[in-house]
């Protein structure tokens, strides 16, 4: 059995047109790989804290979560946002059940270094990939919260780039990574151009020069996490673009690939 891994950033889910929906909907009915969805919701999180009085710090990227404020990010995150996706995958003629990380134990996860500073934000230590298989081998669409647990029962938030590159790993599955931006960008005498397929050695060399700055970066960081020999390679993709998924799927040029091994770009 053979996945693919999608992970939906909070900041492009609002946006995602329903041809994107159709198209996971496709892939799954195809039968040759099993679609997974796993999903941010940092915007929407966001505004519910705010509207509760509750102030969002962040330290490198990362909510600071008290156990209080992880009542409101698993709401939003396991139940709104969840839901959302699922019942979009319904309308395009899939079926989907949304799960988060706590149920089966599906994400079993420790607290991150600096946890003192950070609260209940957690790493993933493990996956429980016979749970994803067994939904996906009862034709339906695993909609993931990143929501985690440890052996004791504590919940942990965790960075949705970094759950969805545990689980294509653990999956040893393609790794998708939806934008909202055709892919990488370089830039030179002004001139902004997509890279379509880069190496891990010349992601290290951009991130270096810092070509790849800002929203772009925790979500190469995920993709060459994800980089093994389990997981060969990683694209990210723009999903308002109609079609970018499929071509994708299809082995056609979309977005940014990401390979482990130089001597592969130009192959």
């Amino acid at each position: 059995m053979e996945f693919l891994v999608i992970k939906c950033g909070g900041s492009v889910l609002e946006s995602l047109p329903d041809s994107f929906y159709k198209n996971v909907v496709a892939i799954q009915k195809e039968g040759r790989v099993k679609p997974v969805i796993v999903h941010g919701g940092g915007p929407l999180i966001s505004s519910v804290l705010e509207k509760l009085g509750v102030n969002s710090t962040f330290i490198d990227g990362l909510r600071v979560t008290t156990n209080e404020m992880l009542d409101v990010v698993e709401m939003v995150l396991s139940g709104s946002v969840n839901k959302k996706i699922v019942s979009q995958l319904k309308k395009a003629g899939g079926t989907a059940v949304g799960i988060s990380g706590v149920d089966g134990g599906l994400i079993q996860a420790k607290p991150v270094k600096n946890a003192a500073d950070i609260g209940f934000v957690g790493e993933v230590e493990k996956v429980n990939g016979p749970f994803i298989r067994n939904i996906c081998m009862h034709s339906m669409i695993p909609v993931i919260s990143p929501i985690g647990i440890d052996l004791s029962g504590q919940r942990y938030n965790i960075n949705g780039d970094s759950a969805a590159s545990a689980i294509a790993r653990a999956l040893k599955a393609r790794f998708c990574l939806i934008s909202n931006i055709p892919g990488i960008y370089t830039e030179a005498d002004g001139k902004k151009s997509v890279l379509h397929q880069v190496s891990e050695k010349e992601i290290k060399c951009l991130i270096e020069e810092k070509q790849i700055t800002g929203g772009m970066l925790p979500k190469v960081t995920a993709a060459l996490d994800s980089l093994s020999e389990k997981v060969t390679e990683a694209v990210i993709l723009n999903g308002l673009e109609e079609e970018s998924l499929l071509k994708f799927y299809d082995g056609k040029k979309s977005g940014t690939k990401i390979i482990k091994k130089e001597d592969q770009v130009h192959a």
